[in-house]
């Protein structure tokens, strides 16, 4: 698709465009109706061609246009594009041009004319915008293609309004209008004043609709971030209704502020803990479990899950899924630690975790089904834009599993490969987990080589685990093993039998090596990767 583009200043729009190319539009050509714009610079600086058509003082505005279109018609294009092009076209222009698209700086049909800002302001409005739409006789009155929100702030001008809009808003809404025409999505009804767009959809079928308008309320600042050196603030989504720790109370008052770290951690250990029905504890660090149990009592869970990695867990996170009782509140403060979530506190439990300086006590409130399945995506900003993908929701049952090794495991097995794969989908890739029972014993994450990880998480085991041997564990692998050595690594530890996905080119040549070792081996059919 060609464009038209028609400004009578700098063109800013028209810029993008040319830069971005949407759908693979290009401007083949600018037009201006002053002899000084800077989009004229703009444009050659660009390659593109350029005319200028400035009207007579004396003339009428037909004969102008005429003059317009005759220049026009020099170039090839399917469609125009104004851009703060300070003439109303006429209806004959409309109608022997392409379809003309423009974009007004609010939302209409709210705040038409050419002062829409000083409008905005003086209206009171918390949220202006631009619109993209066709252009009609009827000023700023054509049917809308897109638009695009901006927050409006108490401390605003219009000078302030004008930059925001332009750069928040029109940035994404004209080239998105753009991209629609040049794919041939858009459908422009000229006697009905409307305009469809195909593919303009909620993603009901697959949850992803085409486009997301994100609306997050600042709540706090934070100390800083990751880092001392990165300022951080904590946004809220006021619409989530699952228990989450951005809304959660804090309990002790005295205490210091989460943070950064202190909410991507605490985020973790309660996605973690809620995978169970079971009481359930763990503790995590960098966002990875140090340890994780399920028990009879919320006490003895914590106890096994700290016993996984002590020494890792010093200043970290822990996270139940029952009411905190004192005697578990008694076995958290033994030791230090950064934050407790939990949905709820006995009175005596309070007592004592209150009693510890800034240790950060979190009430979290209900927290519903196991798996949480209120929210139904998650999402990674990355630079640019943002990765969206449904919540790793998975967890198998025993029916689920495929057993392919000549020896089966035995019940207890399969309880402890389905504990150890919850566990591991909250441990990051390449992730191996060691589990005994419904407790983890020894964890490898975030290794570049499979092999290393089945190596780090032997090793934690060994020299880290209280209590706890891999020998006669169960190992959890978060993807397929392309080769047995990673096999031969888990047997010399003492691993007897193992969950894993399954799916490599080389599973018949992993599988002999299970049962050249008397493992039993079970395939889950899909992995768990979790790279953030």
């Amino acid at each position: 698709m060609k464009i038209a583009g028609m400004a009578s200043n700098r063109g800013r729009n028209l810029r993008r465009i040319a830069d971005l190319a949407p759908g693979g539009a290009t401007l083949s050509v600018v037009l201006t109706n002053d002899a000084d714009a800077p989009v004229l610079d703009a444009a050659a600086e660009r390659g593109i061609a350029t005319e200028v058509v400035e009207r007579d003082p004396d003339e009428a505005r037909e004969s102008h246009e005429r003059r317009v279109l005759d220049a026009l018609a020099e170039h090839e294009f399917d469609l125009v594009c104004l851009d703060g092009y300070m003439r109303v076209l006429t209806a004959e222009f409309l109608r022997s041009a392409p379809t003309t698209l423009n974009v007004h700086p609010s939302l209409l049909p709210a705040f038409p004319g050419t002062d829409a800002h000083e409008q905005v302001l003086e209206a009171g409005v918390r949220t202006t915008g631009c619109t993209v739409h066709v252009v009609t006789e009827e000023v700023d009155g054509g049917p809308i293609v897109t638009q695009e929100p901006v927050a409006v702030f108490e401390s605003d001008d219009a000078a302030d309004l004008k930059e925001r809009v332009l750069t928040e808003a029109e940035y994404a809404a004209y080239p998105r209008a753009v991209k629609w025409f040049a794919e041939g999505r858009v459908e422009v009804d000229p006697d009905a004043g409307t305009v469809t767009v195909d593919g303009d959809d909620a993603g009901d079928d697959g949850g992803f609709p085409s486009r997301r308008l994100v609306s997050d309320d600042r709540v706090r600042e934070l100390r800083y971030g990751e880092n001392p050196h990165q300022d951080a603030a904590l946004y809220a989504d006021t619409t989530c209704e699952e228990a989450n720790v951005v809304a959660a109370d804090q309990l002790n008052e005295g205490a210091k502020a989460l943070s950064y770290n202190n909410y991507n951690d605490a985020d973790g250990a309660l996605n973690l803990v809620t995978e169970f029905d079971e009481p359930a504890a763990a503790v995590i660090k960098h966002t990875n479990p140090a340890g994780c149990a399920t028990a009879d009592t919320l006490a003895e869970a914590y106890a096994d899950a700290l016993s996984t990695d002590a020494k890792s867990a010093f200043g970290g996170i822990v996270a139940l899924n029952r009411e905190c009782d004192a005697a578990t509140a008694e076995l958290i403060v033994d030791s230090f630690k950064e934050v407790v979530v939990a949905p709820g506190y006995e009175s005596d439990a309070l007592d004592v975790l209150t009693g510890t300086e800034n240790l950060r006590v979190l009430d979290v409130g209900d927290l519903g089904a196991p798996g949480r399945t209120g929210e139904t995506l998650t999402e990674k900003p990355i630079l640019g834009g943002r990765l969206v993908q449904e919540r790793d929701l998975q967890s198998p049952t025993g029916a689920d599993l495929e057993f392919v090794t000549e020896r089966e495991p035995t019940d207890e097995e399969v309880e402890t490969m389905l504990f150890a794969w919850k566990v591991l989908k909250h441990v990051k890739s390449n992730g191996i987990l060691f589990a005994e029972g419904t407790e983890t014993v020894g964890v490898g994450m975030g290794q570049v080589s499979r092999v290393d990880a089945v190596t780090l998480a032997a090793m934690k085991a060994e020299s880290d685990a209280e209590g706890k041997s891999a020998d006669g564990a169960v190992m959890a692998s978060d993807a397929f093993f392309p080769f047995p050595d990673a096999i031969e690594e888990a047997a010399e530890a003492g691993i007897e039998a193992v969950i894993q996905p399954g799916g490599s080119v080389n599973d018949d040549d992993v599988i002999e090596a299970a049962d050249a070792h008397g493992m039993a081996m079970a395939f889950t059919g899909s992995r768990s990767f979790r790279h953030d």
